[in-house]
Parts: structure tokens; sequence; C-alpha cells
């Protein structure tokens, strides 16, 4: 069974964001959600709490890294094929503060072969505070198998999407 043709390009993106985010104990351990998800795009937010706060009393870079980096994971694997990080680059605009609620919105700049680019944007209340490219590479296999997609269109899709 072609898994592509059994399910619409956004159901089998949110049906692999499901699958991913079951197992995905870094990103809900952070206090992350995700908020949108479509093929080859993804939106996460992450609330900055006390234990996220530097020295410098902004938001630790690598917490802003890590929700860029999460967004971008789950839009790099939306399209049904497993993808990990091959290398990113951030760039920090202006600091997260305490109390923030982050937005990461990836999106897919370019796919071929094994390789992807994408892009992520990072915002607090709209305003621009990081962006980061990835590129990414598939290793092989897929969240969702044909057999569960036979069950039904819908069945598998557990996301709450705010």
């Amino acid at each position: 069974m072609n898994v592509k043709a059994a399910l619409s390009p956004d159901d089998l993106a949110r049906a692999c964001a499901d699958a991913m985010w079951k197992v995905d104990d870094a990103s809900k351990g952070l206090g992350m959600e995700i908020v949108g998800i479509k093929p080859g795009e993804a939106t996460l937010t992450m609330t900055v709490k006390p234990h996220m706060v530097n020295g410098q009393g902004i938001a630790h870079g690598g917490f802003i890294f890590l929700l860029a980096d999460s967004a971008f994971g789950f839009a790099s694997n939306s399209h049904n094929e497993r993808a990990v990080s091959a290398q990113c680059n951030i760039s920090f605009i202006r600091p997260g503060k305490l109390g923030d609620l982050l937005t990461a919105t990836a999106r897919e700049i370019s796919r071929s072969g094994r390789s992807g680019i994408y892009d992520v944007r990072v915002t607090a209340d709209a305003t621009p505070i990081a962006e980061l490219r990835g590129h990414s590479r598939t290793l092989g296999g897929s969240w969702v198998s044909a057999e569960k997609l036979t069950r039904g269109r819908n069945e598998h899709v557990k996301i709450k999407l705010k």
C-alpha cells in the first residue's frame, strides 16, 4: 500500500508528528507544544521558565536552540521518512525573557534525495529573536506503517493543535 496515497499530505504530516511526539521526551519535558503541522512545516511553542534563564537574566541560548531544533525535527519528519539533523546554524537576534512564550516556525526550503534544508524563525510576541538553518538527512524507515493506515484515515491522529 502506498502510504502517501492513503492519507492526504496534511493528515500524513499529523500522523508522523503524533508518532514522533509519543517518543519525544525532550520536547515534552521542556513544556513544548505542537501548535501547527503540515508537510515540510511545523510550529512549536515553549514558555521560558526560571530554570531556562542564564546568568545574564535572559533565556539561555541552548533552550532557544532546542525549541528551534525540535520544530526543525517535526518539519523534516513530516513526509513519513525518518530524518535527523546533520548540521544547524543559529543566529540570536534579540534575547528571550523569563515568561516569554516562544514560537518556533520551521519551513522546508528544499528536499532532494536524502537531504533537506529548513529555516526556523523563533519569535516572542511576533518579534524575531533567533533564526536557525538546519540540514537534515533521512535514515530510512517511516513513522507511519501501511498497516496502521488501513485502520482509518484519522484514527491515529491524536495531537491537539491549538
